[in-house]
């Protein structure tokens, strides 16, 4: 976090000076001016994918008193207030609008319940109520279809054609609290907090952001006990 930090400062600080008021009010004379504008583009859409609620206007004050060589914190007191809201403020909010979120949706449709962790979940289909995984060392197969909290898909076994097959403690806590909800052939629709999913580090490769709420079509297809194994031997 440290590095992105040193580097953004240079970056925006070479966007050049933002202008006062509400746009128009710097015109692209030269070259220059035009290559400069183009920066300061590209770090505003790069803050704006960051966090779309930055006060656009404290943004380019920075930046002006960069060039003005006159700002309001030292470099080491503005890393370490950054870093602070980074590692401790930010993803206090993020729970905060999180916990809230999943509560709207519980309230909202009576047929969704929560669990102590937070997982919101509703079940379309019970399954075979004698075959329900119970043990984290029960193997299970399953399809799912995982989706962002606004809905864009990150993942579906069932386009890819094939089945995730793992013991339950190999899955995400969340997963396997909800796989416990269901039976063979059920299937259940989950909500999972941050927490219950990715957590704060996300998963690059499949595109999922830190302390995302994950949304998870699960349908169990197998289960093999752990005690029944165990018994075969």
């Amino acid at each position: 976090m440290k590095r992105l930090f040193l580097y953004l400062i240079p970056v925006v600080s070479a966007a050049g000076a933002c202008s006062h008021g509400s746009g128009g009010g710097v015109k692209l004379k030269t070259d220059l001016d035009s290559v400069a504008y183009v920066i300061g583009m590209n770090v505003g859409l790069n803050l704006q994918r960051m966090d779309s609620t930055l006060n656009a206007e404290a943004v380019c004050e920075g930046i002006r008193d960069v060039f003005r060589g006159k700002t309001r914190m030292t470099m080491d007191d503005a890393e370490t207030f950054y870093l602070s809201y980074v590692n401790y403020a930010l993803p206090e909010k993020a729970r905060a609008y999180e916990e809230q979120f999943l509560e709207d949706i519980a309230r909202s449709n009576r047929s969704y319940a929560r669990t102590s962790s937070g997982v919101t979940y509703t079940v379309e289909e019970v399954g075979d109520q004698d075959l329900i995984p119970t043990s984290d060392r029960d193997s299970v197969a399953l399809r799912w279809v995982i989706r962002t909290a606004d809905g864009e898909e990150v993942t579906s076994s069932y386009e890819r054609g094939d089945t995730v097959r793992s013991t339950l403690r190999n899955l995400r806590s969340g997963v396997r609290e909800s796989v416990k909800l269901i039976g063979r052939g059920g299937k259940i629709l989950s909500w999972l907090p941050a927490s219950e999913a990715y957590g704060a580090e996300g998963d690059k490769e499949l595109g999922i952001a830190p302390n995302s709420t994950l949304y998870y079509e699960i349908e169990l297809l197998e289960v093999d006990k752990y005690a029944n194994r165990y018994r075969r031997r």
